[in-house]
């Protein structure tokens, strides 16, 4: 990851480098805002900060790819908060991002500890949050996270992605956001990218996590900026985001965060 991260610190432009009138909005106004403190920020920070210093274990089920760190079922929470969450810039731009287009119907693939949920969850109340998690103890303990926060818009779902995902987006008419945070390899995300895309509409946010993690994320990213109904994508490196706006020019754009 050292080497991709060094060649995208090479490429990655700011501002001054956008002539798309969008990407520049929402480049200064939601990406960069990362000095603007929302009121949820601090109630799931503390949430973090009580995770990262308990002493507790839990026992994980792991459909995925599975941690780089630990590869033994029963993990500390500790340590699924140090290294299995979204950073708290990542979360907080999540957040922002919720609240700049107001979706109502959200996929979360890959629930973990409930950290990024609730900041998918918290900026827009009468959304909801389909979240997915393979792991039944995870998905427990996330629940009491979410009735903590006071979140009641976050409809968990348990087993794994593989067919709660189809089964799922059965039921709904349409996905306005989607967070891809589950099985880190290259068929499974092409997978889910396709079947969310299925239920997309043009305003439809969809967002890859960790597109640098392995050479299967990388090769799966590249594909997902040259399908033919991805028109803007954003490579911040720790995640990429893809619109479908079909009235702009296919761009890709490389922007330092």
């Amino acid at each position: 990851m050292l080497k991709s991260y060094l060649e995208y610190f090479w490429k990655a432009k700011d501002e001054h480098s956008l002539h798309s009138p969008f990407v520049f909005e929402l480049y200064t106004q939601i990406i960069k805002k990362s000095e603007e403190e929302y009121y949820a920020y601090a109630e799931i920070e503390q949430l973090r900060k009580n995770l990262l210093n308990t002493t507790e274990t839990i026992e994980v089920q792991d459909f995925g790819a599975g941690s780089k760190i630990n590869k033994t079922p029963q993990r500390a929470i500790r340590d699924i908060a140090k290294n299995a969450t979204k950073s708290a810039s990542i979360g907080q731009l999540l957040f922002r991002l919720v609240n700049r287009f107001q979706p109502r119907n959200i996929i979360d693939l890959g629930t973990c500890l409930g950290i990024t949920t609730a900041y998918l969850a918290s900026p827009v109340p009468k959304s909801t949050v389909y979240t997915f998690e393979g792991s039944e103890s995870l998905l427990k303990l996330a629940q009491t996270h979410f009735k903590m926060l006071g979140l009641s818009n976050i409809k968990p779902i348990l087993g794994n992605i593989d067919d709660t995902l189809p089964a799922t987006l059965d039921t709904l008419e349409k996905i306005d956001f989607a967070f891809i945070d589950a099985n880190h390899r290259y068929e499974p995300t092409m997978r889910y990218f396709e079947q969310i895309l299925s239920k997309s509409h043009e305003d439809t946010v969809i967002i890859l996590d960790d597109i640098y993690w392995s050479d299967e994320m990388k090769k799966a990213w590249q594909n997902v900026i040259a399908h033919p109904q991805v028109m803007i994508s954003i490579d911040l490196f720790w995640i990429g985001i893809v619109f479908l706006r079909k009235k702009q020019p296919k761009q890709h754009f490389t922007l330092k965060f």
